[in-house]
């Protein structure tokens, strides 16, 4: 199953949050390394607050935008 490291960015609704991710990508031709990023929809359980960073990873369906679940917070924001 894929996992990710993120920041949870929203958790404006009840049982979900935005996170996230950030990768590094290099260009194949001019090697030159490119920060790519996404925002997931995640199930929270695990009551992750903003600025939090996450493990999140690959589940079954849960809505129509909801296939990844929060696993554990890595780091409490202050």
């Amino acid at each position: 199953m894929k996992q990710f490291k993120g920041v949870v960015t929203s958790t404006k609704m009840e049982k979900s949050a935005t996170v996230l991710i950030e990768r590094l990508w290099q260009h194949p031709l001019y090697k030159k390394r490119i920060k790519r990023s996404k925002k997931y929809l995640v199930h929270n359980e695990v009551k992750a607050q903003e600025g939090d960073k996450v493990i999140i990873e690959e589940c079954r369906p849960l809505s129509k935008r909801k296939r990844f679940k929060i696993i554990e917070v890595l780091k409490k924001k202050k």
